[in-house]
């Protein structure tokens, strides 16, 4: 579903992408792994289109999407959860899901499998964004990425601030999309041990390059602990 071939990207003179080249799977989950400042969210913000690529391809489901524009990316199938959330905090949870519906045409209903996968939100239509917990912005910044059935999702670091308890829901959730296999998803994760759970592919990233990958199942043996470890 994603292929990407020697990308690199620079901020001012500084090389933050190099030669970076991974591929993502449908029905599997493709984690990136890497100590902070590797270029772990740069090489996302590069597959949305939200910073230019200097050299490389993207290609998603075999057709070259680094020249589209980011609205393009999203019609197209790609689907992002950024760091941080980024809900619209004065717009109630219907108003923050129907932003991920922003293309369709208008009238175009909310999904209501998206109540399903996160039951807390039916709840909470008419609550203003911002005034949700942490854990259940997350949720809902999930709901408005896969409002659209993107063909790939990207996360950034979904458990980032997160408690225990939804940390376990979203991962049953990342699971159960990714063994529908109509979706391909990366996942750019810090907390190591909910990575290993969810991994069907590794990647790890240092300096802004991949220094290793391979199968999830293989993530102990081959030490990735230590390559991530601060």
């Amino acid at each position: 579903m994603l292929n990407i071939k020697n990308i690199n990207q620079y901020y001012g003179g500084s090389h933050i992408l190099r030669d970076v080249s991974l591929q993502a799977s449908l029905g599997k989950v493709t984690v990136i792994l890497g100590r902070n400042g590797v270029g772990k969210t740069t090489l996302l913000k590069s597959l949305m289109g939200l910073v230019p690529i200097k050299s490389g391809s993207i290609e998603l489901d075999g057709k070259p999407i680094h020249n589209a524009t980011p609205y393009e990316r999203a019609r197209l199938g790609l689907g992002f959860v950024p760091q941080g959330r980024e809900i619209f905090g004065r717009l109630t949870v219907e108003e923050n899901l129907r932003m991920g519906l922003a293309y369709k045409s208008a009238g175009t209903p909310i999904p209501p499998e998206l109540f399903e996968l996160f039951p807390v939100l039916k709840q909470m239509l008419q609550r203003r964004g911002g005034d949700l917990s942490g854990g259940q912005q997350q949720q809902l910044a999930i709901a408005r990425a896969l409002a659209a059935s993107p063909k790939l999702l990207i996360l950034d670091e979904p458990t980032e601030g997160i408690q225990p308890s939804i940390i376990k829901d979203i991962g049953r959730v990342i699971r159960m999309l990714a063994d529908r296999g109509t979706m391909a998803i990366v996942l750019v994760e810090q907390y190591y041990d909910f990575a290993q759970e969810l991994a069907d592919d590794y990647v790890v990233m240092e300096r802004g390059a991949v220094i290793a990958q391979g199968l999830g199942k293989d993530m102990q043996v081959n030490g990735v602990r230590q390559l991530v470890a601060i």
